[in-house]
This record gives C-alpha cells, structure tokens and sequence, in this order.
C-alpha cells in the first residue's frame, strides 16, 4: 500500500472491495496532537479513533453507540474527512478510497455523502432563510436546471414535512423539530447516498424524537439511503439500526446484527450499557451492573484491553495483551479476551 499524505500503516492488510457495501472501514484511526512549552512541541496525542473496523450494506442503517467521549462522532466526521487527515487504516466508499480523493474528486463526492448534525439550531445560518439554507449547495453543485429549482426545493421540503411558505422564514422562527427537519432537507436536496446522522434526536422533545425517527425510515425507503445513525439512546438505536456497533475509547468493543447484540451481548461493556435500558413495566427488575471508576483519559490509555480497569471480568492477560476481534456467531464480533479458545 503506497503510501499518502503520511497515512500508510505497514501492518495494514488493505481492503478487497466488495460491491454489497457502500462503505468499508479498515483499522481507521484518528489522533490529536497535545502541544505544550514555549515552542508548542508535540507532547502526546489524543487516540480519538484507534483501529475501528465494519462494513456498511447498501440501504441499512448501523447505529453507533457508547459512553461520551469514545469516539463516535470523531469516526463519523473522520470518515467524511471533516476532522481533517486520518491517522491511520481505509475507508472505501463505493470501492474508493475517500483520502485519496483530490479537492475536486471529494467536492463532487460531497454530494453523496452528507451529515445532519446534533444540534439544529448552531448548524444552521441565521443570517440565511430556510429556502436558502436548502438550496445553496443545490445551487452551487448545480443539481438541477434554474428553471426547476424552486419546484425541486418545494417538493425536497414537502417530503420532509416542511411548506413552502416556510421557504422565506428563518431558523429562529421555527421549533427545535422543525429546525432538525430543515437540516435533514438540507442533506436531502443533494440526492445523498449515505448520511451520518449525528446524535439527531438527542436535543429533541421524546414526542418530537419519534417523528424525527419515523421520517427517516421513510425517506430510507424511499430514496434508498444508507445512515450511519450515532445516539447514546439505546432504544431508538434499536428501533432504527440494521446492525449496532459499540464504542469505548476509541475501540469498536462489538458489532453485530441489532437483534443479536440487544438478545445476546457479548462484551463486559454491552451488558453494562444494556443494563441501563429502562424498562416500562414497574413489576420487572433489572439487575444494573454499575461500572466502577470512569472513562480514562484517551491521551494515555491503558495497556491491553483499555476496558480492563473498569471490568469485573479482568483477567492477568487483559492488562498486558489487546484482545483481537473474534466471530462468536455469523455476523456477531467481540473484542474480548472472554472468547479466547
């Protein structure tokens, strides 16, 4: 694998591209430098994203969870290439390698890979109007003949259940769902592929989380889109993702099919996450496994297993030796030293 920008990793076994997925993540890591002293010498780094691997099918959705601070969204915005140049590993969007792409290769790909963000009201212009908002990058990649643009705008906000006189309304004026499903127009109008859908609910009313969720499984169906959905809200991650993947410090724990993680989690950490779902129905009790200490620093991570200061299960080997990802069932892998044969 030449290597490029300063990213090539000699124990990388590259990717073989497989038409099923759209995207394909390979030991992609993401690191931050630490600056210090009079001169801003590099003194460490934060391992932000440390060797996380998936692959992603055509049309599903894998949500992405874990505690805050592990990572979730620096993956998301590193393989957009929004977190600037990646430390480390692939990542492959229709066979591609996103990081080789030139400036005008990944500004034309940028239309096909878009991203809603957590928060509707700070991404959003509020110098500009809905109409504007929407439409600008529509304009400047010059998707669609002047002639239909405002046609295409109105049916792009009508599918999102927005009016067409909201077009001239600005940001301020409308309610935090509202703002959030201007923001999903916004990356609708340019006939994405795939979408990162940072934590979109998080800042939302529960009744209004709902029909956030429920219009983005419609438009899934309908334009055949792919999400990468991140949330810490397990139950909605559930309803929506095809497969789940579980983040601590920078590591993808586990991954698996959603039924398969939620009915039989593997790892230490999932368990003690599930353990925290609540359940509606007083009468049942729920053994909470309660996690002991706290995250530690992504700067200096621990050695071996990084989960094993916080483990109940740690063994000798999990301090000094990092477990390797293992299939326990189709489809379903842990990273744990627990299923070592």
């Amino acid at each position: 694998m030449a290597e490029k920008k300063g990213m090539a990793d000699e124990n990388l076994t590259p990717l073989t591209y497989d038409p099923q997925y759209i995207l394909m993540v390979n030991q992609l890591k993401k690191y931050f430098p630490i600056k210090g002293g009079m001169v801003s010498r590099v003194t460490g780094q934060v391992k932000a994203v440390d060797g996380v691997t998936f692959n992603l099918k055509r049309g599903t959705t894998m949500g992405l969870v874990g505690e805050s601070g592990c990572g979730k969204t620096t993956t998301g915005r590193t393989i957009l290439r929004l977190a600037g140049e990646k430390t480390g590993g692939q990542v492959l969007f229709n066979g591609k390698e996103v990081y080789d792409f030139s400036n005008a290769e990944m500004r034309s790909m940028r239309t096909k890979m878009q991203i809603i963000f957590q928060d509707p009201f700070s991404s959003l212009s509020p110098r500009l109007p809905v109409g504007e908002i929407i439409g600008e990058a529509v304009r400047e990649h010059s998707l669609v003949p002047k002639a239909e643009f405002n046609d295409y705008i109105d049916q792009v906000m009508d599918n999102c259940g927005l009016q067409p006189f909201h077009k001239d309304r600005y940001p301020h004026e409308f309610s935090g769902g509202q703002r959030q499903r201007i923001c999903i127009a916004r990356a609708l109008a340019l006939n994405p592929e795939f979408i990162v859908c940072d934590e979109p609910v998080s800042a939302l009313d529960v009744s209004i989380q709902a029909q956030i969720i429920n219009l983005l499984k419609e438009l899934q169906e309908q334009y055949k889109l792919t999400y990468l959905f991140i949330s810490h809200d397990l139950s909605v991650v559930e309803h929506i993702s095809d497969t789940v993947g579980v983040m601590y410090l920078g590591n993808l724990v586990e991954y698996g099919k959603t039924e398969n993680i939620f009915q039989n989690p593997l790892h230490p950490y999932t368990k003690a996450l599930f353990s925290a779902i609540p359940v509606p129905d007083p009468t049942v009790k729920k053994e909470r496994i309660v996690l002991e200490g706290s995250i530690p620093s992504p700067a200096n991570p621990p050695s071996g297993c990084k989960f094993h200061t916080r483990c109940a299960h740690c063994m000798e080997k999990c301090k000094t030796q990092p477990p390797v990802q293992k299939e326990i069932e189709p489809g379903h892998y842990v990273v744990c030293h627990l299923y070592d044969k």
